[in-house]
């Protein structure tokens, strides 16, 4: 039996913003996507026989259909028209549930492993479209470094690669489900909407989902825009100390995350977390995807160490890392 070993890398996000619910259930998302050092490993094998089978050093790994790698296994034996027993072996390194995209990272590992364990490749559209089937972030993971994601977060376009820059990564006993999240900024928005609607024209009332929805995705295309560009400081990002340069950028560009609104009231822990970050030296802190990560971006590999040592003072997980940009991700993805 063949076998190949992956790192699984994680993710987060900069800045967060959720448009209108589609007709197809999602929401309309725009993110930035930024792949970290911290990873999962990941090993598959391929043989004779039939059947998937999981292993996991974590109790909360599904072992399972649920699970998004066994997922992908089937679609790419289906895909390639090939019968073969997959044993998948995930050691978790990666919070559960902490908006690091870590089960999809998983099952990019799993097609990008079954590849080389089958010694068949899979077109790149096909990857794409097979990504996006088992989850919205899954995509992401096919491209690595800066990412922009569209549409219910499934759309991913490279953008050009930042300095690495020092992270530090704190995730809490606190788990979010992202499905929970939604639902929740669901009965925001509700809320918000019958305040407005009292006060509003009758015949405009109807029009307002739509157009709050539609305003939201126009900031943060702005912001974004502004951010990348360096226009928002009025300092150029393509010269000088770049990745410094961006940093304050991102800050000026007010560029949020805005699970940030539904998941800080239910857990003031993650708020307080953000807080000590800010209050270490980060020059941008951010909730990852519908959390319960909290991520913090710094000047210096020395702040970044003591803002993981104050956190870990308070009993709480917290790792120092760097941003992988696109090349550095995919010359570490294969361990053998």
């Amino acid at each position: 039996m063949s076998g190949v070993t992956l790192r699984s890398f994680a993710k987060i996000n900069l800045g967060l913003r959720i448009g209108a619910l589609r007709e197809d259930g999602f929401h309309e998302l725009r993110t930035v996507y930024q792949t970290i050092g911290l990873h999962d490993l990941v090993r598959v094998e391929a043989g004779r026989g039939v059947g998937i089978e999981l292993r996991a050093n974590h109790a909360r790994v599904p072992l399972d259909e649920s699970n998004t790698g066994y997922r992908m296994a089937e679609r790419v034996l289906r895909s390639l028209k090939v019968r073969a027993k997959v044993t998948i072996h995930i050691e978790k390194q990666l919070p559960v549930e902490g908006g690091l995209g870590a089960a999809s990272s998983n099952a990019v590992a799993v097609m990008l492993g079954l590849e080389r364990a089958l010694r068949r490749e899979i077109p790149a559209e096909h990857k794409l479209r097979l990504a996006a089937e088992v989850g919205s972030d899954v995509p992401l993971f096919l491209v690595g470094g800066m990412v922009l994601g569209m549409g219910r977060g499934e759309e991913v376009y490279p953008l050009e690669d930042f300095t690495p820059l020092d992270c530090v990564v704190a995730t809490t006993a606190t788990g979010v489900p992202t499905a929970q999240a939604f639902r929740d900024w669901d009965e925001l928005q509700s809320e918000n909407l019958s305040r407005t609607r009292m006060s509003a024209p009758h015949n405009a009332a109807g029009k307002l989902t739509a157009e709050c929805a539609s305003d939201t995705i126009k900031m943060f295309s702005h912001s974004v825009f502004s951010w990348l560009r360096g226009t928002s400081t009025g300092v150029s990002a393509r010269g000088g100390d770049r990745a410094e340069a961006l940093l304050l950028d991102l800050v000026r560009a007010g560029i949020e995350n805005d699970f940030e609104r539904v998941v800080f009231s239910q857990h003031p822990e993650l708020r307080e977390v953000k807080r000590v970050l800010e209050g270490e030296g980060a020059r941008y802190a951010s909730l990852s995807g519908s959390g319960s990560s909290v991520y913090g971006l710094f000047g210096s590999k020395v702040k970044a160490q003591q803002a993981g040592r104050r956190l870990a003072q308070r009993g709480i997980r917290a790792q120092a890392t760097m941003t992988m940009p696109r090349r550095q991700y995919w010359a570490k993805v294969f361990v053998n």
